[in-house]
């Protein structure tokens, strides 16, 4: 058996978001399957070709819907520009809320500002702030660009896709998939009853405590720039580097 569009669907169902969705429903018919891992394919070797020159990047998550006037936004708006500080490239998801404050940081002090946007049926246009802007259809591809680039991750309060963010990173550290990171949550307060579960789960024995270690939980800027310098920068010894020769062929540009 397999799946169609039905001929009724909304508009907003035969697009590129709706994609995905079927993508996920199950089995299809071999050849929409085979377009639909071409796509897949596409997706990945495009963000690769536009990302490659683009480091080192930390990575800011946090809710889309913090306005202008709220203290949150204010707060991603001055983490944006400590990054760029201290010579990193904003990478975030390229929407409206904590993601354009961080890249507006990042743009006004002269810094690097990009965003990995994903393609939904109602999703605001893309924030100004972005020096680049790359699209995806599919999440999976765009959340293994925002971890593939990134030597950090800075958390802001958000919501489902900020904790899938979150803990999508923890668990790649956890499992070595990744090298330890540092990973900055920002906001005491809001963090609280997370962290409180995180010692019910050490005490279920689900997790250990270094992976609670894993985290710096903060409400200073300068606390969480210190440790993404001694963690990040010193650990790993990143250095700019002149970038190598790009293939226009391949869509590179630094």
């Amino acid at each position: 058996m397999t799946s169609t569009v039905p001929p009724d669907a909304p508009k907003n169902e035969i697009g590129p978001a709706f994609q995905e969705r079927v993508f996920l429903e199950g089995p299809h018919e071999r050849r929409l399957e085979l377009r639909m891992l071409m796509r897949i394919v596409y997706e990945f070797l495009n963000g690769f070709r536009k990302l490659h020159f683009s480091g080192p990047c930390v990575t800011v998550f946090g809710s889309s819907r913090f306005t202008e006037s709220h203290p949150i936004y204010a707060l991603g708006r001055q983490i944006g520009t400590a990054l760029s500080q201290l010579g990193f490239t904003v990478l975030t998801g390229g929407g409206p809320g904590v993601m354009e404050a961080a890249n507006r940081g990042a743009h006004e002090t002269g810094g690097r500002s990009i965003g990995c946007s994903i393609v939904l049926p109602y999703e605001e246009e893309p924030n100004p702030y972005v020096d680049r802007m790359v699209k995806f259809r599919y999440f999976f591809v765009r959340k293994v660009m925002l971890v593939k680039y990134s030597y950090a991750f800075i958390v802001l309060p958000g919501g489902f896709g900020t904790m899938d963010e979150l803990f999508e990173a923890l668990t790649l550290i956890q499992t070595s998939k990744i090298r330890e990171f540092p990973v900055v949550l920002m906001g005491v307060a809001y963090w609280k009853p997370m962290l409180e579960f995180l010692e019910t789960m050490i005490e279920a024995g689900t997790i250990s405590r270094s992976d609670r270690d894993l985290l710096l939980v903060t409400d200073a800027i300068d606390e969480a720039m210190e440790h993404i310098k001694v963690h990040g920068i010193e650990r790993f010894g990143l250095l700019r580097r002149h970038a190598p020769r790009q293939s226009s062929l391949l869509g590179e540009r630094a």
